[in-house]
């Protein structure tokens, strides 16, 4: 039984120490347990000697790759260290059965690569034949020519596609894949579980000392703390959002978005505030400068920002009509429509005649003038159709009685009936009436207690240093962050 498997080519594993060889069958011994092999190849490496010799016992493997009389087939693999002796049944005198070993690589292709390789022929097109069953061509189909004759022009070409081809490898390709059954096989409960597991053990003791301790079993029971992803791993201080006191606080509370609590102050305390501020540097002019940045930053965002305001929509600029009074409001007014100019936006400045007026405004007119901007001192020449913004200024902290005036009355019936947002910069506090309805209010360090109509309040920082706060009896930390103008809500 021994001598059939004499000129087989096959395999042998001895596992990592040793390696694969491979070669031609030159002796089997039963009675020893060895076989031989004529031809070697290690590795990959033909060996320097013509003969390897081999115990059962070293033998993890062993795959035949083609019997003796030629013909390659799945052959059975032999673990545990010793050899099948059970022949596998082959046609005998098969042409190809004098196939001898010439190269590792030649051993390892199959029974259709080594009898489908022809010289001169594109790999591509052997791919492409081996993927098609010979039970898929039509029968009147004719079929690629190769080395001049049919494939299936004689018996043993026949009998090469029905191994290469046949049913056998047909009826496995039919067979479709059972997702179902193999998702059914999975257990998601118990894997979930597990996670859950070691979840709950790295974040509890195991002596039951509580979550957020670590147990103290050995490195590998150990399992590290893991943290959400809104968890921070450094210890902080609790947050204060009350950081801003007053001595007398007003009739309202704001916060910010962050949360922090924003106190009302009277006119009064405001008023005291600016005063300290101007006699330690901060000058009227300067802050006439800042208010004006921010209320134009603020105009600018409501206008569309970088959307509206770009090289490519030249032909669409904004319009804002500006109505201011003869007073420091109106001046502030002024100073935010400079800026506007400054940034291609059409500004319209309403300002009326007056016989003698403050420095700040004359000054903030003659800066006004050199940007190109409209000034008008009649209602009759502000424009008839609605414009993209009003930003009203008309009103003032202590002069209530220029809501008499024709020329103040006029214009608060125009913004209101012109069907366009207002903004109102530093609007006076909710005992005064508004005569013009405003959708958005800017008010300066602190905000006042204004009045509903005041609509949506904001807040600019205009620079006031913290000492000059606490110099006025105010406790005081910036709630303004990274921004010079914050929203406020209703607390």
């Amino acid at each position: 039984m021994a001598s059939d498997w004499l000129g087989s080519l096959v395999s042998i594993n001895c596992g990592p120490t040793l390696g694969v060889y491979q070669g031609e069958v030159s002796s089997v011994d039963q009675s020893s347990q060895t076989i031989s092999l004529r031809q070697p190849f290690h590795n990959g490496v033909k060996c320097s000697v013509p003969e390897v010799t081999f115990s059962a016992m070293d033998i993890k493997e062993l795959k035949i790759l083609d019997i003796g009389n030629g013909c390659a087939v799945n052959s059975p693999s032999v673990s545990g260290g010793k050899p099948s002796s059970a022949p596998v049944a082959m046609p005998k005198g098969d042409p190809r059965a004098h196939g001898r070993l010439n190269s590792p690589q030649h051993c390892s292709k199959s029974y259709g690569e080594r009898h489908l390789d022809v010289p001169g022929q594109p790999k591509a097109f052997r791919r492409r034949h081996n993927s098609w069953s010979s039970s898929s061509r039509g029968a009147n189909q004719a079929t690629p020519k190769k080395n001049g004759v049919k494939n299936g022009g004689g018996p043993m070409m026949k009998q090469r596609d029905d191994e290469c081809f046949g049913d056998g490898v047909d009826d496995g390709l039919d067979t479709d894949f059972d997702f179902e059954g193999n998702l059914a096989l999975f257990d998601k409960a118990a894997v979930f579980s597990e996670i859950d597991g070691s979840d709950r053990r790295g974040n509890c003791a195991g002596n039951g000392t509580g979550p957020g301790t670590r147990s103290r079993g050995t490195p590998q029971e150990q399992t590290p703390a893991r943290y959400r992803h809104d968890e921070n791993i450094l210890e902080v201080k609790p947050v204060v959002y009350r950081q801003i006191k007053v001595p007398q606080p007003g009739a309202k509370e704001y916060c910010t978005d962050s949360g922090l609590v924003v106190p009302s102050v009277s006119y009064e305390l405001h008023k005291r505030l600016l005063v300290a501020a101007e006699r330690h540097g901060l000058s009227l002019e300067r802050r006439l400068e800042m208010t004006g940045v921010c209320a134009s930053q603020m105009a600018l965002t409501l206008l569309g920002g970088p959307n509206r305001l770009t090289p490519k929509n030249v032909h669409q600029r904004p319009t804002v009509a500006l109505l201011c009074g003869p007073h420091v409001q109106g001046a502030q007014g002024i100073s935010c429509g400079r800026h506007l100019a400054n940034h291609e936006v059409e500004v319209i400045l309403f300002l009326p005649n007056f016989v003698k007026m403050l420095d700040s405004v004359t000054q903030e007119l003659a800066l006004y003038s050199k940007t190109g901007g409209k000034q008008v001192s009649s209602i009759k020449d502000l424009p008839d159709s609605p414009v993209d913004l009003i930003i009203n200024c008309l009103d003032c902290h202590e002069n209530t009685f220029l809501m008499d005036q024709p020329w103040y009355r006029a214009a608060a019936d125009w913004a209101n009936q012109n069907r366009a947002p207002a903004l109102s910069i530093d609007p006076p506090v909710s005992g005064q009436g508004l005569a013009v309805e405003a959708k958005w209010s800017l008010s300066l360090c602190l905000p006042l207690p204004l009045a509903e109509g005041a609509g949506r309040v904001y807040l600019c920082d205009i620079g006031v240093p913290c000492q000059v706060f606490q110099e006025v009896g105010i406790e005081y930390h910036s709630p303004f962050g990274c921004k010079f103008v914050i929203p406020l809500h209703s607390a």
